[in-house]
């Protein structure tokens, strides 16, 4: 109960601030229709229209509740107003992706950390990758393996993977050189090889760092499907919905895309720290 109250504090001072914020960004359109009216607008009746309309600046929380609830379970799934749907789409190149960078960022710390060479010259380009804005390189990715012959899934994995592999990287370099000098020491007096330190020692010292990464690679890896989503003018996806919402000025459709590209990162970051604990606990890191 202790730390349910904190969290609905804040949630409802977001949803104060979200109210209030709506009054403020809608009220000048309600103002020129007043105007052009010749009507008189009263505070409650102000209130009352900023809440309501259509294609507001800044849609209220009941309106992106309202488009959730429509285009989720008044929908069927199969449905290309769905955002089930949509969310599924973008879940497919969110998680191949997510697999493609962990794969890979593994493999790159493992390398870096046994190899000197590596070290001195993958590491700082591993850091300077991350230093070009992934809307500049979102499209060069596509053209190029569009040019290849490879669309779809995979160009949007790719994408994914582009900004999920560096945390890992990072996390899994910090937590394969987090064992201590003496406990190196203890498994070179034991006769341990460069593979049983690996999997008895390093691994297992990393796994912490590795669940932490993988965290906000996950985040990282939808942000990208997403991303990948854009310069292709795709009709499916939480990308393309928010695509269509900016064309038309569906600000209401693009929130609500907004929100379950939200509650897709939280489900995904939370299912990554359920099997964090259980792992750790096995381990008898907890």
């Amino acid at each position: 109960m202790r730390s349910v109250v904190p969290v609905l504090t804040v949630v409802l001072g977001i949803f104060v601030l979200w109210y209030a914020a709506a009054v403020w960004l809608n009220a000048p359109w309600a103002w020129d229709k007043a105007t052009r009216s010749g009507e008189v607008l009263t505070t409650q009746t102000l209130v009352a229209d900023t809440w309501s309309q259509e294609k507001p600046k800044l849609p209220a929380p009941h309106q992106v509740g309202a488009e959730i609830w429509k285009t989720t379970v008044e929908k069927k799934i199969t449905s290309k107003r769905s955002l089930i749907y949509h969310s599924w789409v973008t879940l497919s190149a969110t998680l191949l992706g997510f697999a493609l960078g962990t794969g890979l960022g593994i493999a790159l710390a493992v390398g870096i950390v046994y190899n000197r060479t590596m070290d001195k010259s993958i590491m700082p380009w591993v850091i300077a990758s991350q230093t070009i804005p992934i809307l500049a390189i979102a499209p060069m990715i596509i053209v190029v393996l569009n040019a290849v012959g490879i669309s779809g899934l995979l160009p949007k994995a790719m994408i994914s993977m582009y900004l999920s592999f560096f945390p890992v990287v990072v996390g899994m370099v910090k937590g394969l050189r987090s064992p201590d000098a003496m406990q190196l020491d203890q498994m070179r007096t034991w006769n341990a090889s460069p593979q049983q330190t690996f999997w008895r020692l390093r691994l297992p010292s990393s796994m912490p760092y590795l669940f932490t990464s993988l965290k906000i690679a996950m985040a990282a890896s939808l942000v990208g499907a997403i991303v990948g989503e854009l310069p292709t003018g795709a009709v499916a996806g939480l990308g393309a919905r928010l695509l269509a919402g900016s064309y038309y000025g569906q600000t209401i459709q693009i929130w609500s895309a907004l929100l379950m590209a939200a509650a897709l990162a939280a489900v995904l970051v939370g299912l990554i720290g359920l099997i964090q604990r259980i792992t750790l606990r096995r381990m008898g890191m907890l």
